[in-house]
């Protein structure tokens, strides 16, 4: 079953404004992203933007280019206007891969396009990492994911999930003054790259959001809060980081320019 990968790519960022553009080893980031999208197994690889610089960079190097509407209040929304507008089948698989991860390994583009079609009951597939460290698991900027034994999400967090009762009695303050995590049990952080369904992309955008995704301000809990099942697997890889500020810009520069070098 083949499957589509949607580049979302904006112009506008209030840390790093044009950075789809931004050039990296004699190429803009977006056309990174999408050598990295057409390395995998997609049978298309198409970029949805709102801005008309972003379209001609995309178009001057043959990508394909869906303009979509500048008012989208998420990215899940920009997918299914694409999907519509694509005509694709309710269950052609939509892998979003976001404009500012240049260093995405092709492999786990692939893993949950894959994951899609080996879970028929899943609607959206996505990726974690085992966390190692207690800091993170106390970190609200990390979010956690908890799952069953067979992959599905039970839920999404910015807290400690689970919380170890036995090891942790005193509540938030001495459990951050601990050095390591609780035997028997493993922390995961989610990491942000998304298969979905086109059908649930349709469902998506006519839901409310859930009093749980405004809390968390996780766009995720959307779905589970409305019985969607999202399959959650351990990344084949560790994904590299993506760019979000100046600092993040400069260091995969200095490392694609290393590696080109090598």
């Amino acid at each position: 079953m083949s499957f589509t990968v949607v580049i979302p790519a904006r112009y506008a960022s209030s840390r790093l404004p044009g950075k789809p553009l931004a050039y990296i080893a004699g190429k803009p980031m977006i056309r990174h992203v999408c050598e990295r999208a057409a390395e995998s197994r997609a049978s298309r690889v198409v970029v949805a933007t709102d801005d008309r610089r972003i379209q001609e960079a995309c178009e001057s190097f043959g990508a394909e280019v869906v303009m979509t509407s500048p008012d989208h209040a998420s990215g899940t929304d920009r997918l299914e206007e694409v999907a519509r507008k694509l005509a694709l089948d309710p269950d052609h698989r939509v892998v979003n891969v976001q404009g500012d991860e240049p260093l995405i390994p092709p492999a786990l583009i692939n893993q949950v396009a894959e994951n899609l079609e080996r879970y028929p009951e899943a609607s959206i597939a996505t990726l974690c990492e085992r966390i190692h460290d207690i800091g993170p698991v106390f970190n609200p900027n990390v979010v956690k994911v908890v799952f069953d034994h067979q992959g599905m999400a039970h839920y999404f967090s910015r807290a400690p999930i689970p919380w170890a009762r036995d090891q942790w009695p005193s509540g938030m303050d001495s459990a951050r003054g601990l050095v390591s995590l609780p035997d028997g049990v493993g922390y995961f952080r989610h990491i942000g790259i998304y298969g979905y369904r086109a059908s649930v992309l349709s469902e998506f955008v006519s839901w409310a959001p859930a009093p749980t995704e405004r809390v968390e301000s996780l766009e995720q809990l959307r779905a589970l809060y409305n019985g969607a099942r999202i399959h959650v697997d351990i990344a084949a890889q560790n994904p590299p980081a993506g760019v979000d500020t100046e600092a993040d810009l400069e260091r995969v520069r200095a490392w694609l320019t290393t590696k080109q070098e090598s």
